[in-house]
């Protein structure tokens, strides 16, 4: 989930943090509040949560997985939090037999369980799932294979150039460049039977690291599990779009759902990647669409290769158990905080989800703790150990819209986390929480160095710039020169989504990375407790440091008056948005018309080699000028309004009692204005039209996505309505802050 680009500065370094002192009873004072939380975090407490909760596996309707519910819901109500089980009933295919075997030129049987490592006591237990992507086609086919790199749109744009047809064959991609769903749907919509992928040892392999149990990198044999079903249409239960799954709901049939794929496709590690690939013929790959094997790649297409491939599923609906945690407020009852974590994994899952879930956990046995000494939350806290995310996000989207009328009256803020490795602090989620979050960040010390956490990760963006200018966005940049933590956008790929582009809540997703090696583990048997003590976080030093970071974010929402919100952070990132889609344009004008002009004069004709030969890419028209300036106006509109508003909220302790509680009323729920009830285009279920999940890059997120992906995709028509639907909603919101700045001012 999150950026690898902190990777150049990896260290070797490990932090303990030292067990705490007892409490002793709280104090009215925030500051002396947040440093007795911080002294009830114990690394010890999680890591004796983690080994227990990893010990088996975990994937949905995995016996284990209940199991970890129920000793959740236990030690919730031990510390003190009203607690429960909410059990919903969703669609989802387990493996029943899989098959992948070359037929020729020889035949060879391929896939199976990743084999053991003696190091790792968790690598071979009864009960693991074979390797297998959930809700893809079952089917039985044999066909030849063609290589298609990444299996992204440019991949089969390359492949077109080529005279390469995917259609009748079985593509092999590689993870990376886009969401793992994307490339079976792709393939499938070029005419694929089948789909292959694996983990390049370029991208996660030996190239980034000595191999497990060496080093922490995926091993030759690893494969990455994971679920291809298509959550930029909706996430959720495939069959219950929009509602909750309990057992009454009403269910489409699986002919009938729209997130489900047609054809057959199965992860594979890439030590069998490599004995397809080493027979393929045809033009050789080069560039950056070759990966990291010690051979020369090939597209393939020919008869050279065929190979079978066979998956069939358990496609009954099964138990999810999420657990509830509730503690009232004793100000505002009637709003929440909400906090989540997710708790099932494709198999151990001790990095991804549990070490966020075990710092969850000591947040919430700290909080419990203050409680019973005289402390109470001034707004209802609920935690949430969901279940389901894996496949789907199935748990939080579930639960979200079985609660929907409620959430959107009484949550007033959604914090997220996953999992959680050593390193640096990134944050996701809306822009006016941008100053909290630096606040926060400016009172955690790193376990490594001893300074804030927001300082060594401004320092890493810094650096990584030096090193490596492209893996480091402007804005990014522009934010670490202004000593700032960045706050990026939401896409998906964690139980945020549905609280932010479905509900518009406000919304974070927290958490520590990038000297961690948790990606070489990454969906597989070897994310395991050991793994993780060896090569993610040793001592859970980040793992405590993440429950103070979440600690404080909690303690600070739940107490002021309102949620803390900084208007101009959101204004500000609105317009670079703007900015960008307006470049957008232009630049692919510009693009298109000099594609006509080589396609006139010939010159791909020219330029095409013999042993490689190419055609024109498809002619696709010239962009036309889209009409922007309603969004321009909008985008002005707020920068004014926001100002005008945080002028006001700096300053209104001066104000009247009544006039704060008018202008608390009608900030609430200002997050929701920026929903539009007909959601984006094709996808009514997303209906934030400032962040969404891209189409195109699953968990990348797209902002002012009506208008963005109009313009890439060329559908000019909605490019133009979203334009004018866009800067509807923000022309509202910035309204709403018109009326505070005007209550600010009133006599």
């Amino acid at each position: 989930m999150r950026s690898g680009r902190f990777a150049l500065l990896a260290s070797a370094a490990t932090a303990v943090l030292l067990a705490s002192p007892a409490l002793a009873a709280p104090a009215g004072e925030p500051q002396a509040l947040e440093q007795r939380f911080d002294t009830l975090i114990s690394p010890a407490d999680q890591q004796q949560w983690l080994q227990q909760m990893s010990s088996a596996p975990n994937h949905v309707g995995a016996p284990h997985n209940k199991a970890n519910a129920e000793m959740q819901l236990a030690l919730f109500r031990q510390w003190g939090w009203d607690a429960r089980i909410e059990q919903f009933d969703v669609l989802y295919p387990t493996p029943v037999s899989t098959t992948v075997e070359l037929v020729t030129p020889q035949h060879v049987a391929l896939g199976g369980q990743e084999p053991p490592v003696a190091a790792d006591p968790t690598s071979n237990l009864a009960g693991m799932l074979p390797p297998y992507v959930a809700y893809q086609g079952d089917g039985d086919v044999t066909a030849p294979v063609v290589y298609v790199n990444y299996g992204m749109p440019d991949d089969y744009d390359a492949l077109a150039a080529r005279g390469i047809d995917v259609k009748g064959k079985i593509v092999l991609a590689r993870y990376g460049a886009g969401w793992r769903g994307l490339k079976p749907k792709l393939a499938q919509e070029h005419g694929a039977v089948g789909c292959l992928i694996y983990s390049d040892p370029g991208d996660d392999g030996y190239a980034e690291g000595d191999p497990y149990p060496l080093g922490g990198a995926r091993p030759e044999g690893g494969v990455q599990r994971g679920s291809v079903v298509d959550m930029t249409l909706y996430p959720g239960d495939p069959l219950t779009p929009g509602v909750g799954a309990t057992q009454s709901a009403k269910r489409l049939t699986r002919a009938e759902s729209p997130v489900l794929l047609k054809i057959p496709a199965l992860p594979i590690s890439y030590g069998d990647a490599s004995r397809i690939m080493a027979a393929m013929q045809g033009p050789v790959v080069t560039g950056k669409q070759r990966g990291g094997l010690p051979m020369a790649y090939h597209w393939g297409g020919t008869d050279a290769v065929k190979v079978h491939l066979a998956v069939k599923s358990d496609w009954s609906l099964k138990p999810i158990y999420d657990v509830i945690a509730v503690m009232k407020g004793d100000t505002y009852p009637d709003q929440w905080i909400v906090r989540g974590n997710h708790r099932d994994a494709w198999v151990m899952g001790a990095a991804d989800p549990l070490s966020g879930q075990v710092a969850l956990m000591s947040e919430a046995k700290a909080l419990g703790t203050l409680a019973r000494s005289g402390w109470r939350p001034g707004r209802t806290l609920v935690y949430a150990s969901w279940d389901g995310e894996e496949p789907g996000l199935l748990g939080s989207t579930e639960w979200a819209e079985a609660h929907a009328d409620e959430l959107k009256r009484k949550a007033v803020l959604y914090i997220n986390t996953d999992n959680n490795g050593r390193g640096y602090l990134f944050a996701g989620g809306n822009g006016e929480l941008e100053s909290l979050v630096n606040q926060v960040a400016g009172d955690v010390a790193d376990p490594q160095t001893g300074v804030p956490v927001a300082e060594r990760s401004r320092a890493a963006t810094l650096a990584t710039h030096y090193l490596a200018p492209d893996r480091v966005e402007p804005t990014e940049l522009d934010d670490a020169k202004a000593g700032k933590l960045p706050v990026s956008p939401l896409g998906s790929g964690s139980d945020y989504s549905a609280f932010a582009q479905h509900l518009g809540i406000p919304s974070l997703n927290i958490g520590f990375g990038g000297e961690d090696f948790s990606g070489g583990s990454y969906h597989s048997v070897y994310d395991s407790f050991y793994h993780v003590m060896h090569f993610d976080d040793p001592g859970l030093a980040y793992g405590a440091a993440l429950s103070k970071v979440i600690g404080r974010l909690v303690l600070r929402s739940a107490d002021a008056p309102r949620v803390p919100a900084h208007y101009s952070d959101l204004a500000s990132d609105v317009s670079n948005y703007l900015a960008e889609v307006q470049k957008l344009a232009v630049d692919q004008r510009e693009k298109d018309r000099a594609l006509a002009e080589l396609r006139r004069e010939g010159d791909f004709k020219l330029a095409s080699a013999p042993y490689d030969p190419t055609i024109a890419p498809v002619d696709r028209g010239i962009t036309p000028l889209i009409d922007m300036l309603a969004l321009q106006n909008a985008s002005d509109h707020l920068t004014r309004a926001a100002a005008a508003a945080d002028g006001v909220l700096a300053h209104e302790g001066r104000l009247a009692p009544a006039t704060r509680a008018r202008i608390d009323s009608s900030l609430l729920h200002i997050d929701q204005l920026l929903l539009d009830p007909q959601g984006l285009p094709g996808r009514p279920w997303y209906k934030n039209l400032v962040s969404a999940p891209g189409t195109l890059t699953g968990y990348g997120a797209k902002t002012l996505p009506g208008v963005r992906e109009a313009i890439e995709q060329r559908r000019w028509d909605d490019a133009r309505a979203y334009v004018q639907r866009t800067a509807a909603v923000i022309e509202a919101y910035a309204s709403r802050l018109d009326q505070v700045a005007a209550m600010g001012h009133t006599p």
